[in-house]
């Protein structure tokens, strides 16, 4: 049972939900203008929703684009090992639903999770009645968790990460961070310390069972689209900065101006830059800040675009593992100002040398193994990103050795989800064990 301040900060809560839920429809418009995804099925986010399927449903969450991709190892496992059960994948952003939608199966079935208020979490629960929910990485909704659990409803926090920064934030509402968290069912840590730190915080039966990232497959078509995109480009070396967010671009093309003006530049001549925002909303004001800036660029979306350009700008939805298997050297964003960076294990799992920034705490344990491996090296700022790519490229010797590591610290981590299924089958209702034989 909760106690009396968890009770009172929880109504707190819900009571912000309420004053703003009338907002949230004009913020999904708003945000549809330039991801029309947002203004579809809107009525699913207040637990509206078509005919639930027949049969047992597995519920997997999956936020947005980065959970989705890592989820689909998962997704197959629970096909696989329960051939009569339906998953239902829920997302709350467009392009987590967008990624969710390219698994293209017939038993996988989508929605939107509802917002996080009490008569929109219980439509949800009681219309799909899941056997079970599983949750991708850090989505730990209070009034959903305490919905679940008046409905038997058992929920695992699996490929579970919980930065020190993410768990300081929980520390300041401590009875709504310890009731929400004893109120799963168990979870899967990434790491030795992202497990200890979501025991701190009340989740009980919290184990280690490695990155799902490690797992994420690469499309069979990866490959044949880069070398399309290279041949565009012409022969000249590569340079992508991908999942760039708001502020970093600035610095990037701070530090290639700097470098231009250089008597000996880092990078070698006719170097392309590509340049690949995480948020689609952010394409126009990318390709404001280039016009600004008076750079050569062009949009990937363009199809009369010319390969005689300094920068082309990534507006492309999907492509992200295009882009990296097109580079010569790749830094990867969010790591250049305190976001916490993006993941480093897309480029790496594909054999580019990988480079990323000093901020990394989201992929901590993973950014020191890959540095350790010799599958990625750090700068400390866009200046420095600059000299290392350079002399990456620069250096044919140096990209083959990386790119080697590459392979063998991807093959020495890959088998999370084989550790996530031995530990999370047992626990699953009678139900859907029985179904997985």
């Amino acid at each position: 049972m909760e106690g009396d301040a968890a009770v009172l900060i929880r109504r707190v809560y819900t009571a912000l939900w309420w004053a703003a839920l009338p907002l949230l429809p004009v913020r999904l418009w708003w945000r549809g203008r330039r991801e029309p995804g947002y203004r579809a099925h809107v009525a699913e986010r207040f637990g509206r929703y078509a005919p639930r399927p027949d049969g047992e449903i597995v519920w997997v969450h999956a936020v947005s684009l980065g959970e989705t991709r890592a989820a689909a190892p998962l997704v197959k496992r629970i096909l696989d090992e329960r051939p009569h059960a339906t998953v239902l994948l829920t997302h709350m952003t467009a392009t987590g639903r967008a990624a969710g939608a390219a698994l293209a199966d017939p038993r996988v079935v989508q929605a939107w999770l509802p917002y996080d208020v009490p008569f929109a979490v219980e439509r949800f629960l009681a219309h799909f009645r899941p056997s079970a929910g599983l949750l991708m990485e850090t989505e730990v909704w209070p009034n959903l968790l305490d919905a679940a659990r008046r409905h038997d409803v058992p929920v695992f926090l699996v490929n579970a990460r919980l930065s020190e920064r993410s768990a300081r934030r929980y520390a300041r509402v401590p009875a709504l961070a310890h009731s929400a968290f004893a109120s799963l069912a168990g979870a899967a840590a990434q790491t030795t310390d992202d497990a200890a730190r979501l025991r701190a915080l009340g989740t009980p039966d919290v184990a280690c069972t490695g990155n799902l990232k490690f797992d994420q497959p690469v499309g069979d078509d990866v490959a044949a689209r880069a070398a399309t995109l290279r041949a565009a480009l012409g022969a000249r070396p590569v340079l992508v900065a991908a999942s760039t967010r708001d502020g970093e671009e600035a610095l990037v093309l701070d530090a290639l101006a700097r470098d231009g003006a250089r008597t000996t530049p880092a990078l070698p001549p006719r170097t392309l830059v590509a340049i690949v925002p995480r948020h689609p909303q952010r394409f126009e004001a990318v390709a404001e800040l280039l016009r600004a800036r008076g750079v050569r660029f062009a949009r990937r979306s363009d199809a009369t675009w010319r390969a005689d350009i300094d920068v082309l700008l990534g507006d492309s939805m999907g492509e992200l593992p295009v882009y990296y298997a097109a580079a010569d050297v790749a830094f990867v964003g969010g790591s250049l100002l305190p976001l916490g960076g993006q993941n480093l294990l897309e480029p790496i799992a594909l054999g580019v040398p990988t480079v990323i920034g000093p901020h990394t705490f989201n992929f901590a344990e993973a950014a020191h193994a890959a540095i350790a491996a010799g599958a990625a090296r750090r700068v400390a700022d866009a200046d420095a990103l600059l000299d290392l790519a350079g002399a990456l490229l620069r250096d044919d010797a140096a990209q083959t050795e990386m790119r080697a590591r590459s392979t063998t610290f991807m093959a020495a981590h890959r088998g999370a989800v084989d550790r996530l299924w031995a530990w999370l089958a047992p626990r699953l209702p009678a139900t859907t064990r029985a179904a997985a034989g």
